[in-house]
């Protein structure tokens, strides 16, 4: 009788809507190959712990899960193996207790899903091992090189896109400007795809720079225009005119994005007179349920990550290029950071759409 292979699967990163749904996928695929599916709890801290954070993941036990946000497995975004930080300040290597943890749990091969960092840690983990490692693109950012879809972006931008609407009726009724913050570690897919989506009338991106003077002209000729209102999307990361990003250092010592858009409602209002409200989305983008099309491409990847393993072809990762499921080595896709590509479809459509995107005639 042939042996049942074990298999790991784990999520890494910020959460997002579409992870369940890989997760599912991986179970119910698994069956055809006779294959057992470990979820393993926290990412690799789950490997770490001791006894070991794992369990064995039934068809029940996945049942409708696809429907839900975030993920069952729990995730985090912090402690790198190779130089964890002890309570007692020590840094320490870890990653030998994570690839024994593999070992000890019995494992032939581990699904992991993430983002380009997260699964540079696991590929580093893999190769200092001899693990078999599968990957699944998992950013909002949409960042990841190689493929066109990650899992999370859709539903992030399907809630930054509703928070516009929501918003429009706000800034018609009180004759206001209405500034929405959205996240974007360093790329501006999520503003740029929302903002389109959602009518705003000035889109600002990390990638493009922009003149303020520039965006209170389109505001005040908007009033001129007669419209009493105006929308303006921004990503998180986009720096101010003299080049500053605008962060903040929470309670924790952390220091996070966020501010942008206060700095932006401020200065349009002293500038213009305009009376302005901001949003900031935050963690709304990462929590929600997830989109169809991110469940989709979740039940995509989960199914397609499993049969990489059936086949044995360890160290890829599946993308989503020409409406297919390929796959390509992680190396290569970790390797290629994504931007918004200044000459693309969205950029120009914002802009033949009469939209304020910055000076992009400069570049």
């Amino acid at each position: 009788m042939a042996k049942t292979k074990r298999v790991g699967i784990l999520t890494g990163g910020g959460d997002c809507g579409g992870l369940n749904a890989v997760i599912r996928a991986a179970v119910l695929r698994a069956r055809h190959y006779d294959m057992e599916i470990y979820g393993i709890k926290g990412s690799i801290q789950g490997l770490m712990s001791r006894p070991l954070e794992a369990e064995l993941l039934d068809i029940k036990k996945v049942s409708g899960i696809f429907r839900y946000g975030g993920t069952i497995l729990g995730t985090v975004n912090k402690g790198n193996p190779f130089a964890y930080p002890m309570p007692n300040g020590e840094i320490v290597d870890r990653s030998p207790e994570v690839i024994d943890g593999y070992h000890q749990l019995g494992l032939e091969a581990l699904i992991g899903i993430g983002g380009d960092g997260g699964l540079a840690l696991l590929r580093r983990l893999a190769q200092q091992g001899n693990l078999n490692l599968v990957a699944v693109p998992k950013t909002i950012d949409n960042d990841l090189g190689v493929t066109e879809n990650s899992i999370g972006f859709n539903t992030a931008v399907s809630v930054a896109a509703e928070a516009l609407d929501r918003l429009t009726y706000t800034a018609i009724s009180h004759s206001r400007v209405m500034i929405l913050e959205v996240m974007g570690r360093d790329a501006g897919h999520i503003a740029l795809s929302a903002g389109i989506a959602g009518g705003a009338d000035v889109i600002l991106i990390p990638e493009i720079p922009y003149d303020l003077d520039a965006v209170c002209d389109r505001l005040l000729s908007r009033a001129l225009w007669g419209f009493n209102f105006s929308t303006l999307v921004v990503t998180e990361a986009v720096k101010t005119p003299s080049g500053e990003l605008v962060k903040y250092t929470n309670s924790l010592g952390q220091t996070l994005y966020g501010g942008i858009g206060q700095y932006l409602g401020d200065q349009i209002s002293s500038r213009t007179g305009m009376e302005s409200r901001v949003t900031i989305l935050g963690h709304t983008q990462r929590g929600s349920n997830p989109s169809p099309l991110d469940r989709i491409l979740g039940a995509a990847f989960g199914v397609a990550a499993v049969d990489l393993v059936a086949e044995e072809k360890y160290d890829r990762m599946v993308a989503w290029v020409n409406r297919e499921v390929v796959d390509v080595p992680i190396a290569e896709a970790i390797a290629q950071y994504r931007a918004v590509d200044l000459h693309g479809t969205l950029v120009r459509t914002a802009i033949g759409l009469g939209t304020y995107l910055g000076e992009i005639e400069q570049l």
